[in-house]
C-alpha cells in the first residue's frame, strides 16, 4: 500500500542502500553480495517467514534483481554472486523479464474464491442460500456452507449477505494484473506469462509478501557517476512530493548534484516537446487520414494496445515519448554524457532498453530506487545549500503525471493553434479500463477523438516506483503546475528542439 512504511517497503529500500553503498564505497560486490542478506537481515531468529534462512534466501534473489541479474534455477547449484563481476559495469541494459516472481517467497494464494467466515449469523432468511446459481451453498448447524466443488465464484452470495459475511477473494498479484497474466504454476505459485506482461508492475506494488520483483541498475548507474563522464539526472513530472515531504522543488538539483549527477533537467520539457507534435499530426491525421489519434507516452498502455488491438496500432501517434526527448535534448546540449531517466515507472526500464533508444536513455531508476542512494550517500534534504528550483517546464507539461493531463495538454495547445477547433477527448486510467476505451474505439465509438491511456490507476503517480498514496501525489503534481510561470507548452522556450524527433 503506497504511503505506508511496511515491512515490505522497509526491506525494499534496505537493499536499495546497501546496492547503492557498495557502489560508492568501491566494495567488491562479488563479495559482497554474499555478505549482504546477514546485514539486511540479521539475527539468529525470523521475523517475516518461518525461517531465518528463508529470508535471507529472498533478500539474496532481491539483491541479485537490484544488480539486473537474474533470478537463479533452483534445481541446480549456483552461487548467490553468479554474473555479478559482469555485472559490475556502467552500460548494462535491461534484460528481459524485467518483473520477476521469487517463487519459494510466494504465499500460494488462491487464484479466485469465494468463503463465508466467522460473521455469518445462520439469519432466517439466508439469502445466499436462495441466490446460487449452482445450488453450492448448505445450511450447517444453522451457518452457511459453500461446496467448493460446485462454486462457480460468480459472487451472487456475497451480494446478497446483509451482514457482509461472504468473502470474494482473489490472489493479490492477479487481481492488479490488468493483462491476466498472472495464473499457477504446479505447486500453486504464482508465474507470470511474459508475452502477456507489459511490465506496468502492478503486480509488484500489490504483492503483500514482497514475492514480486524487478530489474535496477543503482549499481551501474553509481559506477557511471564515479567516471569522467557527466551523468545527467532527467526527472519524471511525477517527482513532485515523491522523495520525502523535505524534498521540496527548490532542493532537487542540488539534491542529485550531492549524488554525483552533473545536473537535473525536468522531463517535462520534453512532455512540451512532445505534446507540440502529437497537437500538429492530431490536426494534420483526424479524421482525415485516422479516425482516431491515441496518445504514445506510457509505454505500458502502448504496448498493451498493440498486444490486443494490433489493428490500432497504426492509430498509436508516433510522436517520441518525454523521456526520449528529453534525453536527446540533453546529449545535443552536452555531447558524450549519460543520461538516467528518474521516474515512477517500470515499463520505462524497458523503453529505454530499446536498441533504437539506448543512445538517447543510458539508465533508467525510480523514485525508491533512488531514495536507497540518498541514504547510501547520508543526504539529508533540510542540509541541501543550493536551492536553484527546477522552473523551465510548463504547467501542461508536468501535467503529464496525472491521468487527463497529457490530453488537456494537446488540447491546449490545438486551441492556440486553431481556435474553435473542437477537439473530442476520452481518457482511461488503469489498463482494464484502457481495454474497455479500446473496444470501444474498435467498435468506431471514438472516431475524430484523441484517446489518452495510462496504464497504472491514476496516471504516472502510480507507477510501481512511486511511494506516495495518489490523491496526495496528484496534489503535489498540481502544485507544482500552480508554480510553473508557463502555463501551455506553446510558450515554452524549448520548442526549438521540435527537429530532435525526425532524428
Amino acid at each position: 500500500m503506497r504511503g505506508l512504511e511496511s515491512n515490505k517497503t522497509k526491506i525494499r529500500h534496505k537493499i536499495f542502500t546497501e546496492i547503492a553503498r557498495v557502489a560508492y564505497e568501491g566494495g567488491d560486490m562479488a563479495h559482497e553480495i554474499e555478505r549482504l542478506p546477514y546485514k539486511v537481515v540479521p539475527g539468529e531468529v525470523a521475523t517475516y517467514r518461518d525461517s531465518i534462512f528463508l529470508e535471507r534466501a529472498v533478500v539474496g534473489e532481491r539483491l541479485r534483481l537490484a544488480m539486473g541479474l537474474p533470478l537463479r534455477q533452483f534445481n541446480e547449484h549456483s552461487e548467490l554472486s553468479d554474473g555479478v563481476d559482469e555485472s559490475t559495469i556502467a552500460e548494462k541494459y535491461y534484460v528481459p523479464p524485467l518483473i520477476n516472481i521469487i517463487k519459494f517467497a510466494c504465499n500460494k494464494c488462491p487464484e479466485k474464491r469465494v468463503m463465508v467466515t466467522n460473521g455469518c449469523q445462520g439469519c432466517l432468511e439466508h439469502p445466499c442460500l436462495e441466490v446460487c446459481p449452482r445450488k453450492a451453498i448448505s445450511m450447517v448447524d444453522r451457518k452457511s456452507v459453500i461446496d467448493q466443488s460446485k462454486c462457480i465464484k460468480c459472487g451472487r452470495c456475497a451480494d446478497a449477505c446483509s451482514y457482509h459475511a461472504i468473502i470474494r477473494q482473489e490472489r493479490p498479484c492477479s487481481a492488479a494484473c490488468g493483462m491476466g497474466a498472472i495464473h499457477s504454476d504446479e505447486y500453486g505459485r504464482a508465474e507470470i506469462d511474459q508475452d502477456k506482461c507489459v511490465s506496468c508492475g502492478q503486480c509488484l506494488v500489490n504483492c503483500p509478501f514482497g514475492a514480486i520483483s524487478d530489474k535496477g541498475q543503482i549499481f551501474q548507474t553509481i559506477l557511471a557517476i564515479k567516471s569522467d563522464t557527466p551523468v545527467y539526472a532527467a526527472i519524471a513530472p511525477a517527482f513532485i512530493g515523491q522523495l520525502g515531504p523535505n524534498m521540496t522543488v527548490e532542493r532537487i538539483r542540488g539534491a542529485f548534484k550531492a549524488l554525483g549527477f552533473a545536473d537535473v533537467v525536468e522531463v517535462a520539457i520534453g512532455a512540451d516537446i512532445c505534446t507540440l507534435q502529437e497537437a500538429q499530426d492530431f490536426l494534420k491525421e483526424v479524421p482525415a487520414e485516422k479516425p482516431f489519434m491515441a496518445t504514445s507516452c506510457c509505454p505500458a498502455w502502448a504496448m498493451m494496445a498493440k498486444k490486443l488491438f494490433p489493428t490500432l496500432a497504426p492509430n498509436i501517434s508516433m510522436a517520441l515519448t518525454p523521456m526520449v526527448l528529453t534525453g536527446r535534448m540533453i546529449k545535443k546540449d552536452h555531447p558524450g554524457c549519460k543520461v538516467a531517466f528518474i521516474g515512477p515507472c517500470a515499463a520505462k526500464k524497458l523503453e529505454a532498453s530499446r536498441r533504437t533508444i539506448r543512445s538517447d536513455v543510458d539508465f533508467v531508476l525510480t523514485f525508491e530506487e533512488v531514495l536507497g542512494m540518498f541514504d547510501a550517500k547520508g543526504i539529508e534534504p533540510e542540509e541541501i545549500t543550493d536551492l536553484s528550483p527546477l522552473e523551465e517546464a510548463t504547467a501542461d507539461g508536468r501535467g503529464f503525471a496525472v491521468s487527463g493531463g497529457v490530453a488537456r495538454a494537446v488540447v491546449n495547445a490545438i486551441e492556440r493553434m486553431e481556435p474553435g477547433r473542437e477537439v473530442k477527448v476520452a481518457y482511461a486510467n488503469g489498463l482494464p479500463e484502457c481495454k474497455k476505451m479500446l473496444q470501444m474505439a474498435k467498435a468506431g465509438k471514438y472516431n475524430g477523438y484523441l484517446l489518452e491511456g495510462m496504464g497504472c490507476p491514476g496516471g504516472c503517480i502510480a507507477g510501481a516506483g512511486t511511494l506516495q498514496p495518489v490523491t496526495k501525489g496528484a496534489q503535489a503534481v498540481q502544485g507544482g503546475m500552480n508554480a510553473a510561470a508557463k502555463k501551455c507548452i506553446l510558450d515554452s522556450d524549448y520548442l526549438g528542439y521540435l527537429p530532435l524527433i525526425e532524428q
